[in-house]
């Protein structure tokens, strides 16, 4: 069984970083928000409580209910989670006199605590609140302070529950990861057996048991997820998994017929559908975003499901969804506001009466490339950038066209392969050319020209929740821009996005 370490989330920033640190140790962790968390049972072995944009004193702040939780597993409560521990059981919570943010150094360790064991004293350590723990809980110990604050860090009494008011998930923790791990390893005897293989392994075998002899289908993308989705279930099923690639033409240039050939050799069933046509024409006239992202989902649900009539007896849906979209749709304070329709979760139309299966919802991003690698995926596959499902259709500001569509696929072409050239492809997790609304004049030979501004975009990210803008080589950036304008018709003018996430997102619609 699965040896599991549970979060609860109050809405913290940092929430899925400590998830992320947890499995970097090859321990499994899953996500709840705090008022809607699964029944403890014997795979649980520790409790980790986030922290929060609210204040404990707030007459509106998270309220867990932990009676069948502390003093009976160990539980790690880290600063909002801290607070609520002392606010609540016995000690005192005030608004700091200065408030307590960024960087600060431990300067009195109880280095026999087994949560601090391996600390060094005036180790760097993470702040980020406004109150800070006058008074520690009843029944507790200070394990660590620091020059501002005495209450860096607490255990309760004859009982595996600690507290610490600093953030040790982030990078400015230093020693972060050597208190995650104690924690982890040392105080809730975790054995660190969750790795990729062991994750392909267990999944596969679920996956045989789930569906038998069942019929499946997958809209495969050419991306990483839908691709490792489609080699878990092909190992767990073989020809009953039935994959379809639309063609929605409003891919990379060339796009279709190499993804095509290169799922062919991985032993897939994939039957390639060319519907160009009914996505523009889906597409005429449509400018908005928003509207646009719906039209080409709305037909592609339709196409999909023309497809999917022609194979008998289908039972199964596969989708690609990853552990983000899932953490998302579920937050603290209820599915998050919408930035841009893209998830999975929740997307299947009721008229395709078809059960769900996602092999890949517990997964973040960088852990999907290692799962991919495991089963044998090609670098190809999994070292390519993430690339949106509405395609080149959200990197066409404003109504689409034909001629707009080969003009970006062109200079996207030139861009992307300019990366690889020069060796800054695996430098940039992601990379857009992007065709703006916007003509302005230039000048060819002796002529005048009025032609399309082409935005370029290199982001450096781990997951895409945070990025910012990758600083490409001047001498690459002016080769790529003469290349696009003096090969490309249509675009006279190039130029560099450097706007971070956030503010800006990555795509630019």
């Amino acid at each position: 069984m699965q040896e599991t370490i549970l979060i609860l989330d109050f809405g913290s920033q940092y929430t899925q970083l400590i998830a992320r640190r947890i499995r970097e140790l090859n321990v499994y962790c899953e996500i709840h928000p705090f008022n809607s968390f699964p029944q403890i049972n014997k795979n649980i072995k520790g409790i980790i409580l986030s922290g929060s944009p609210f204040s404990v004193r707030d007459t509106n702040s998270p309220f867990p209910n932990l009676n069948d939780i502390k003093g009976k597993l160990p539980m790690l409560a880290v600063c909002y989670g801290a607070q609520f521990l002392a606010h609540n059981y016995g000690g005192n919570v005030m608004p700091s006199d200065t408030r307590e943010y960024g960087r600060a150094n431990l300067s009195e360790i109880d280095s026999s605590n087994k949560l601090m064991k391996n600390i060094t004293t005036g180790s760097q350590v993470w702040m980020s609140h406004g109150d800070t723990i006058a008074k520690e809980p009843k029944n507790a110990k200070i394990i660590a302070s620091t020059k501002d604050v005495r209450v860096a860090g607490f255990q309760m009494m004859n009982e595996e529950t600690y507290g610490i008011q600093f953030h040790p998930e982030v990078y400015h923790s230093t020693e972060g990861m050597i208190l995650l791990k104690n924690f982890i390893v040392d105080i809730c005897n975790c054995r660190q057996s969750w790795t990729p293989d062991s994750f392909v392994g267990s999944t596969i075998f679920d996956l045989k048991k789930k569906l038998g002899n069942d019929k499946i289908i997958l809209g495969l993308s050419g991306g990483v997820d839908s691709s490792v989705t489609a080699m878990l279930l092909h190992k767990a099923v073989g020809k009953n998994l039935y994959c379809i690639f639309v063609d929605n033409g409003l891919l990379r240039k060339n796009e279709f017929g190499n993804v095509l050939r290169s799922y062919s050799g991985m032993g897939l069933n994939v039957k390639g559908i060319d519907a160009k046509q009914q996505f523009y024409s889906s597409l005429k006239g449509v400018s908005d975003p928003e509207l646009k992202r719906k039209a080409i989902g709305k037909t592609f649900i339709e196409v999909f499901d023309q497809e999917a009539h022609k194979i008998k007896d289908v039972k199964w849906l596969a989708q690609g969804t990853i552990y983000p979209d899932v953490i998302e749709s579920v937050s603290v304070k209820g599915p998050s506001a919408t930035i841009k329709s893209h998830h999975n979760v929740g997307g299947l139309p009721d008229f395709m009466k078809l059960k769900v299966v996602e092999p890949l919802n517990t997964l973040f991003k960088d852990e999907v490339r290692r799962v991919g690698k495991a089963l044998g995926i090609s670098d190809d596959f999994l070292k390519r950038h993430p690339f949106p499902g509405p395609g080149l259709g959200i990197r066409i500001l404003g109504e689409i066209t034909e001629n707009k569509i080969k003009i970006l696929q062109e200079a996207d072409h030139i861009y992307t392969k300019g990366l690889l050239n020069h060796d800054l492809y695996d430098t940039v997790w992601q990379a857009a050319a992007i065709l703006l609304p916007v003509k302005s004049v230039g000048v060819m030979g002796d002529e005048r020209t009025y032609e399309y501004v082409l935005a370029l975009r290199a982001v450096a990210s781990t997951d895409g929740m945070t990025a910012d803008w990758v600083h490409l080589p001047y001498d690459f950036l002016s080769k790529v821009s003469n290349e696009i304008i003096n090969k490309v018709k249509g675009i006279n003018r190039v130029v560099y996005d450097i706007s971070s996430k956030p503010p800006a997102t990555i795509e630019w619609e």
